[in-house]
């Protein structure tokens, strides 16, 4: 009897995330990719900054993992969601905040590299308002497609850049420690 209680326990916590909600909002437990692949819901969270709840952060991926480096190397479809919850973050704000998790997370030589892209990622944003959405998806054969508001503005090229983007939540210098053991699975928000 202990054996099962220990096996079904272990199991418990192997599982993928399941649909949940968060401040209000229901977070499916998986989505279809644009290219018709099933992605799971691998964790969610809110993103805070001082006592302000900014956005529920969620990160779908093709086959769920609880390592950051073993999510950024795979190769498979991911989308990352961002959730707005605060009133207005400005255009500003929110690429400021890439930037430095850009460079925090990335060697000189990586930005040197990722600099064009970053540049027109950045242009790609507006000011955010509470419920707005922006999804970030990757596809191995495209780049990561950005999604505003339900406008699409366009696709960065290369996993490179996927790479060092997921590094901002994932990375070692992460936005948020708590938003990232939450996106690696670890936890309800």
């Amino acid at each position: 009897m202990r054996n099962v209680f220990l096996i079904c326990f272990c199991l418990l916590f192997a599982l993928p995330a399941a649909a949940q909600e968060i401040a209000g909002v229901q977070i499916p437990a998986s989505i279809t990719s644009d290219a018709g692949t099933n992605l799971t819901l691998n964790g969610a969270g809110i993103r805070s900054k001082f006592v302000f709840d900014i956005y529920i952060g969620q990160l779908y991926l093709e086959k769920p993992a609880t390592e950051a480096k073993e999510v950024i190397a795979a190769d498979g479809h991911k989308r990352v969601a961002m959730h707005f919850l605060y009133e207005k973050v400005e255009k500003e704000k929110l690429t400021d905040g890439w930037n430095e998790g850009f460079v925090g997370n990335n060697s000189p030589e990586q930005l040197k590299a990722l600099q064009e892209r970053i540049d027109q990622f950045n242009a790609m944003f507006t000011d955010a308002k509470k419920g707005d959405v922006i999804f970030l998806d990757y596809a191995p054969n495209s780049g990561t497609k950005v999604t505003i508001a339900g406008v699409e503005k366009g696709v960065i090229p290369g996993k490179d850049f996927n790479d060092a983007m997921l590094a901002i939540w994932l990375g070692d210098k992460p936005v948020s420690k708590d938003l990232k053991a939450k996106l690696l699975g670890a936890g309800k928000s």
